[in-house]
């Protein structure tokens, strides 16, 4: 029996969508729920997997091509006999290995990450890890070559290939080896291949991930740090190189541009002193960490004085419609997590307000890991009335954002260093960042502008170092 795969529609306002990359070619077999398909829509990217088992038949859209939602975009036939007879394609060649690792947050804009299928070979390179961390992630090591006094075959070798019933592949092991990830720690990445499998994509999701919360490779090598080498360009006889815009980085030019065209952006900044929250976290990191599986960063502390913000000085969480100034009841924080260094997406935390630290903690993890594992629902980025983005994440002592529209402002977290800073007429060294609100001087002015970003980096500085953490 021949089954017809539709496009599905990703949201009640969403017509069409843009095949990114398929997955299977005709001739693959495929299981019920595998994931087949990459589509993008001007709201967000997304996996489609199989609607039956069997084997794909026909596929009647090419990437790059549009559709209309609940179009038929290719066959599945699920007759064992039937589907012998079907043509084999050759394989598609597999996407290459993003070469820079994503971290948290930037510069906001709606796009969704692109995942690409499970490799079965290893890369020559592993991703650098990006955002603030001070260990980056290593390019594999020959088999012979030694970390920590511990050969790397030897590592591999330990990583059993499967544990629990889940299944992990030669590159799969091989990535956990070069990377520290111990066996028991693999255990507990999640996995997004067919019946919970763990993919390279996984892998190096969970990789990213732990480099935004902080932590550092089980099995870090002690070495000099190795500057990244160049990427190798072609460049045409004129010394030009044309790279055609993606669907993602379409949608960031067109957002960016019809914000800069919609707000007059004016711009405030503040310096606050994080020392205590600093020590509160980390007095209170191990017990985090044992209790959530993940570490506190320090993104949550900033997500939690912007609520309070907001309520203080409810006029920012709002949007202007015409000529009105439109406040909101709901406080529904933005995130902006980078994808790589060519995309990134803003996914909302709803009622933030109603959220505790540490839900604020949990919230933030859940969704990062979703955009980067492609898991985001349109409904996940719609919403929001304020954001936050961390350029610090990337070394940036101090960005200056562009408003997500329809909001009316955004926070920009800059690095957090240790500064000499006069204290009581003394000279002291403490942790110091600086803050940036970007506001649409519409209907926010300097005065109202600087007190809630004053109100912020107060809040900050006079936290509780006695608070507990639950």
């Amino acid at each position: 029996m021949k089954v017809e795969m539709l496009m599905p529609q990703m949201g009640e306002s969403i017509a069409e969508a843009t095949i990114l990359k398929w997955l299977k070619a005709v001739g693959d077999s495929v299981k019920k729920d595998e994931v087949i398909l990459e589509i993008s829509t001007d709201k967000v990217d997304s996996e489609i997997p199989a609607p039956a088992t069997g084997v794909i038949v026909e596929l009647k859209a090419e990437p790059g091509k549009t559709v209309a939602v609940k179009s038929v975009v290719a066959i599945i036939e699920t007759d064992a006999s039937q589907a012998a007879a079907a043509p084999k394609a050759a394989p598609a060649a597999e996407a290459p290995a993003p070469k820079v690792a994503a971290a948290p947050v930037a510069t906001p804009a709606a796009a969704a990450p692109v995942a690409a299928a499970p490799i079965a070979a290893s890369p020559s390179t592993a991703p650098a890890r990006s955002g603030g961390s001070k260990t980056a992630l290593r390019s594999p090591l020959a088999d012979d070559s030694v970390e920590n006094g511990v050969g790397v075959a030897e590592i591999r070798r330990q990583i059993p290939t499967q544990v629990n019933e889940r299944f992990y592949s030669p590159l799969v092991r091989n990535i956990a080896a070069h990377q520290g990830i111990s066996p028991n720690e693999l255990a507990t990445v999640a996995g997004s291949g067919s019946h919970g499998r763990v993919t390279k994509n996984d892998v190096m999701s969970y990789l990213e991930h732990r480099s935004f919360q902080g932590a550092a490779p089980a099995a870090a090598p002690k070495q000099a740090k190795e500057e990244p080498a160049p990427p190798k360009l072609d460049y045409d006889a004129n010394g030009l190189r044309v790279e055609p815009m993606d669907n993602m980085r379409k949608k960031i030019a067109e957002h960016m541009v019809r914000s800069k065209a919609t707000s007059a952006h004016a711009y405030t900044v503040a310096e606050v002193d994080l020392s205590n929250v600093a020590r509160w976290r980390e007095q209170n990191q191990k017990a985090f960490l044992g209790r959530e599986g993940f570490k506190l960063s320090y993104t949550p502390f900033f997500l939690e004085a912007a609520v309070r913000a907001l309520i203080q000085y409810p006029h920012v969480n709002g949007s202007v419609e015409g000529e009105n100034h439109v406040l909101k009841r709901a406080i529904n924080l933005g995130c902006a997590v980078a994808l790589g260094t060519t995309g990134l997406i803003v996914p909302v935390i709803k009622g933030a307000d109603q959220l505790t630290l540490v839900g604020l903690a949990r919230s933030l993890t859940d969704i990062a890991a979703r955009a980067r594992t492609k898991k985001l629902q349109p409904d996940d980025i719609q919403g929001g009335t304020f954001t936050v983005t961390n350029p610090g994440t990337f070394g940036s002592i101090i960005g200056y954002p562009i408003i997500n529209q329809p909001q009316l402002a955004i926070l920009g977290v800059g690095a957090i260093k240790k500064r000499p800073v006069v204290v009581n007429d003394m000279i002291a060294i403490r942790e110091v960042a600086y803050l940036t609100l970007s506001y649409d001087h519409r209907v926010i002015d300097g005065a109202l502008g600087g007190h809630f970003l004053n109100f912020i980096a107060k809040y900050l500085e006079n936290w509780d170092v006695e608070r507990t953490l639950y």
